[in-house]
């Protein structure tokens, strides 16, 4: 293997980006210069919204603007209502979502008119229709109006999903959590949308690209598989055994260690601060206390700290949200950190084009085939 090798592109920068800041030390994450933990406190989903697509927070008529034309675009076109429908009810959600981001391209399809930025306001305001209009079809039987009063992003999901006003409480959680999971500079899946937008493709195209990167258990899947795990513990003490088990199978456990992170997420104390907070208003605690008792024993065993999939799983758990749903909620989130790249990409534009070390054969003849044994 050659010095130029590095495997999966670890520690290899490929180009710049001002959009997210990721301190590999564990101090930091920022959007755009702002700290993840000041946006985290203060502000709103659609803010960051804003900010990452625009490249600045919006001033307060601007915001109030900008929700209003999310709210316009929740509604789907009765072509994509079809398509739904005609997905089998047992496709996993995130290829709902990865078919919902296609077809919808082929109805509305960019243009000079629908450009990037307003192609992620439509899918970031109707990605919760897509598929909870595919989920209540095929689970109730009931073609549900995809509109809602909600103002946010979030209150949209919830109120679409449980088919009533969510309370404060789990709206919040779940804005935050839309925050936490917005940005992270170049990821897989964003790596995916980069390349995507980098032939020049359209913006579905590089989107749907980066679904079927997050969609890979070692990316966006890992809320799932965190939460299966933690699910399968009765009590702290079941998961002690579990996880020393586990541990001396060598089984891998999702939800701990970051590629980049060496000294903890710092997404990960907010998120599970959430975690508790639900867990305390609910009076269900048991996950939440499993969730530590595990975070405990990988803290002792391994040294590794929980990432910010860790304890999103109790939190979207107490919320109320289906496991296989936790993923699609990444999508939600993560488009715009999406959109915010391709705009970057375009705007510098050079084809993506790495190279790979050859490890086959040395030359060698061709030998006829009637030569061959």
């Amino acid at each position: 293997m050659s010095e130029r090798n590095n495997s999966g592109l670890a520690g290899v920068v490929v180009g710049q980006s001002a959009i997210a800041s990721v301190e590999s030390s564990g101090n930091g994450l920022s959007y755009r210069g702002y700290d993840i933990l000041e946006l985290a406190e203060q502000a709103n989903f659609e803010e960051i919204a804003y900010l990452l697509i625009h490249g600045r927070l919006p001033t307060e008529v601007e915001l109030r603007d900008y929700q209003s034309d999310l709210m316009r675009h929740r509604n789907l076109p009765e072509a994509l209502k079809t398509v739904l429908e005609q997905l089998p009810p047992e496709t996993q959600p995130m290829d709902v979502l990865r078919t919902g981001c296609s077809a919808l391209g082929c109805l509305e399809p960019e243009s000079d008119q629908r450009t990037v930025t307003s192609i992620a306001d439509r899918l970031l305001a109707s990605f919760a229709s897509m598929l909870l209009y595919w989920h209540h079809f095929h689970v109730n039987g009931q073609r549900i109006e995809t509109m809602s009063d909600e103002t946010s992003v979030a209150g949209h999901f919830l109120s679409l999903l449980k088919q009533e006003t969510p309370d404060e409480l789990t709206r919040r959680a779940m804005d935050v959590s839309l925050i936490l999971y917005a940005e992270h500079e170049l990821n897989a899946s964003t790596f995916a949308a980069r390349v995507v937008a980098s032939t020049l493709s359209d913006t579905y195209s590089a989107m749907t690209a980066a679904i079927g990167a997050l969609r890979g258990p070692l990316h966006g899947g890992a809320n799932e598989a965190a939460m299966d795990m933690i699910a399968r513990y009765a009590t702290v003490e079941d998961a002690e055994r579990g996880m020393h088990e586990a541990l001396s199978n060598k089984q891998l456990i999702m939800g701990f260690g970051h590629r980049v992170y060496k000294q903890g997420d710092p997404r990960s104390p907010i998120i599970k601060a959430w975690s508790n907070k639900l867990a305390v208003a609910t009076n269900k605690t048991r996950l939440f206390e499993v969730s530590e008792r595990i975070e405990q024993v990988m803290m002792r065993e391994k040294g590794l700290f929980p990432n910010l999939d860790f304890y999103s799983a109790s939190t979207y758990h107490s919320c109320g949200i289906p496991t296989a749903f936790f993923t699609p909620l990444f999508v939600i989130a993560r488009c715009t950190g999406w959109a915010a790249h391709i705009i970057e990409q375009r705007e510098n534009n050079k084809l993506i084009r790495p190279l790979a070390e050859y490890t086959g054969p040395t030359p060698r003849s061709y030998i006829p085939i009637e030569r061959r044994h």
